[in-house]
């Protein structure tokens, strides 16, 4: 497997010859990305989903089919087209076969209503995507997104939720409001089981 973080939450993965693209978002730089099976999308927040440029990124993508959660469908006015997932709902995206699992976004403030969030499962656990939650995988995951920074979360949760987790490597993604990055990747990786967390380098393809 290889992944290409293209800023915020946005990740290419690559497997066994899928290509997959997650939350395509305005803090991503996702444009060039070329030779897509499918464009996953956790919820409807413009950081993960851009409603200006998802048609220009799937009309140079015509093999790769739009996947999102139910609650995008009416937040996002002229969504091009598009396969609905719910939480339980398992599908083949080229090669690759992925799980949908978590609900909700994490909880922003009291009793603010939360959106709807697909975390997506590849490949019985090779690459776990939570979006805006902590979604648990379920089973033991290879390598996992975690989001560092955003008004939902606080840095302790995000190194709880990789103690829970327990991946071999965690990815830290969700830093694009952040003006040192850098400094919450570290703090991470301090508190986290030693040699699990990896920062990876912008828009360069990597095996984690």
């Amino acid at each position: 497997m290889k992944l290409t973080h293209l800023g915020h939450a946005c990740l290419l993965v690559e497997t066994g010859g899928t290509r997959l693209l997650f939350d395509p978002g305005t803090m991503s730089a996702f444009d060039d990305v070329r030779d897509l099976d499918g464009v996953l999308v956790t919820h409807q927040h413009p950081d993960h989903l851009d409603p200006a440029r998802i048609g220009s990124l799937l009309a140079a993508n015509p093999g790769a089919t739009l996947w999102v959660d139910a609650d995008t469908v009416t937040a996002v006015p002229g969504l091009p087209a598009h396969r609905v997932v719910r939480t339980g709902d398992t599908f083949e995206a080229g090669g690759a076969t992925v799980e949908v699992t978590g609900g909700l976004h994490a909880a922003v403030y009291g009793a603010v209503p939360g959106c709807m969030n697909a975390a997506y499962l590849v490949d019985d656990g090779a690459f776990f995507h939570p979006g805006d939650s902590f979604a648990l995988p379920g089973r033991d995951v290879d390598v996992l997104a975690v989001a560092i920074d955003g008004p939902w979360l606080k840095l302790a949760e995000a190194v709880d939720y990789v103690r829970a987790a327990r991946p071999r490597v965690a990815v830290p993604v969700h830093e694009g409001e952040t003006t040192d990055p850098a400094k919450y990747a570290g703090m991470l990786a301090a508190f986290s089981p030693a040699g699990v967390v990896r920062v990876l380098p912008r828009a360069e393809a990597v095996a984690p």
